[in-house]
């Protein structure tokens, strides 16, 4: 064991490394979402926070006699660190957009704070192995090779492991808790006998205040839990305009679906403009539905419409599962579920000459991370290829509809106009006012001859209302597979 003891190290340290900046991505996302300008701001924080430590393993390497002892301190800084991110986590999400609304900077400050030392200290691990290395070997080149191939092979171990197991098969707090526990045992084996009992309290107490602090913030809810592709956290409250009590999904900490817990009608507002198309065309008969999560939608037209058969596109699996066990979600011969990418299947759907859908409802976005590939040209021609020719797409999509923060809306109704010859946009939360960022349902028409408004005027359920009657201002861009910059969009709304 002693004998490849140093390579086992950098091996550990190297795989910690990765599976802290995956995890990291789900500590963030809550806050400042998953866009690309938030993997940017983590990677980028990280790697350069790796090269400090490589820099100043190397000094401190190179002061004084190398020795195991030593090697093993770092590591036990770095265990301590990684434990207290789980403490600090919440109050400096919560403090940072006190300090700036830019999300790209909340991100880089959040990373700086939470990550920049763990990983610091883990950057000082492989070149002060690679000095005690060279000091028992003459062979220092391949000696420094081997290590910091290993460390690279840890590295993609830990990638692997995070991001096909570990995230979906344990809590946040469990995996950086177990980074730490790894750690502390590691720097163990480097021979901290010595100081065994004064270190080993101090981890002790910092673990116990990590895992308090988690078990405090959840206590609360139904369930927390991850996923491959989500943090998801249920639970109860009370509906803030009918005071009723409903359960609520939140997908990294923004609602995403609702039921009312003593009734069948859908709690989220917006949800309710999706009926729009059995009004446009009574005789519905087969619908899409790309974004499942609670299954809100699926299961309105499941219940009120017998005739209507319902595919819904849900990428995650276990949203599924969590739908069938929280939301009432039930087996229905009418139902039909595809776990996939909902652009995968549209393309697939498109191409394969399978029966139509008379309408095609999309509610994938969240206000500050969109599936890119959802929003482009090429999407929307997919989905239109995908159509009767009377059929209808309804879009939820979350913007302003003028100012900064509308130029994604902006973007998205010049691309959708550019293949559905009518598109008619409803503001949900105030039809009135052009600047707040709400959701904006977008319906769009394949056959021009049919009159809308004309259609609607007399529903009871009053949509015309909150239909926008004023020009969308023009934007320079139609949103491509080969641009298509909305994190962007979003990122300069938030300047």
């Amino acid at each position: 064991m002693n004998k490849y003891l140093l390579e086992l190290t950098v091996f550990i340290c190297g795989a910690s490394v990765m599976v802290l900046e995956l995890a990291g991505s789900r500590i963030l996302a809550p806050y400042v979402g998953t866009s690309l300008v938030v993997w940017t701001s983590l990677i980028g924080i990280i790697l350069g926070s790796l090269s400090l430590g490589y820099y100043l393993g190397g000094k401190y390497a190179d002061k004084g006699t190398p020795a195991n002892q030593k090697l093993g301190l770092i590591i036990f800084i770095s265990s301590i660190f990684v434990i207290t991110i789980l403490i600090l986590r919440t109050p400096i999400m919560l403090f940072l957009p006190q300090i700036t609304a830019n999300l790209a900077l909340q991100a880089v400050m959040a990373t700086i704070l939470l990550f920049a030392l763990p990983s610091v200290f883990l950057g000082m691990v492989s070149p002060y192995a690679a000095k005690l290395k060279i000091e028992s070997i003459k062979k220092a080149g391949g000696a420094v090779g081997n290590l910091y191939a290993l460390s690279t092979l840890g590295s993609i171990f830990g990638t692997f492991l995070a991001g096909f197991y570990l995230i979906a098969a344990f809590s946040l707090p469990q995996i950086v808790l177990g980074i730490g526990v790894i750690l502390f045992l590691n720097a163990l084996l480097l021979s901290l006998k010595k100081n065994f009992f004064k270190l080993g309290l101090i981890f002790f107490l910092s673990f116990l205040t990590a895992y308090l602090t988690q078990d405090l913030l959840q206590s609360s809810k139904v369930l927390v839990t991850n996923t491959l592709y989500n943090s998801v956290t249920i639970f109860d409250t009370v509906d803030g305009v009918t005071q009723k009590p409903v359960r609520v999904m939140s997908l990294d900490n923004k609602y995403d679906s609702g039921m009312f817990l003593e009734s069948e009608d859908m709690a989220f507002e917006y949800t309710k403009f999706y009926r729009m198309a059995k009004h446009i065309n009574p005789d519905l008969k087969r619908v899409l539905v790309i974004g499942g999560a609670g299954y809100s939608i699926p299961k309105d037209f499941l219940n009120n419409y017998p005739d209507v058969r319902v595919d819904v596109v849900e990428i995650d699996p276990e949203l599924t599962e969590l739908a069938k066990k929280y939301f009432n979600l039930k087996d229905n011969p009418r139902l039909n579920t595809y776990h996939e990418d909902g652009r995968t299947f549209i393309n697939r759907t498109a191409e394969g000459g399978k029966e139509k859908y008379d309408a095609i409802f999309i509610d994938a976005f969240k206000s500050y991370s969109m599936p890119f590939q959802l929003t482009t040209k090429e999407f929307i021609n997919r989905l239109s290829d995908s159509l009767n020719d009377d059929g209808v797409v309804i879009t939820n999509i979350i913007s302003a509809i003028e100012g900064d923060t509308g130029k994604f809306l902006q973007a998205e109704y010049k691309t959708y106009t550019s293949v559905f010859p009518k598109v008619y946009l409803f503001p949900i939360t105030d039809p009135q006012d052009p600047y707040l960022i709400q959701n904006v349902i977008f319906l769009g028409t394949k056959n021009n001859n049919l009159n809308v408004t004309e259609i609607l005027k007399d529903n009871p359920e009053d949509y015309l209302s909150h239909l926008w009657q004023k020009e969308v201002l023009p934007s320079s861009v139609i949103l491509t597979d080969d641009y298509a910059p909305v994190d962007q969009y979003f990122l300069n709304a938030s300047l």
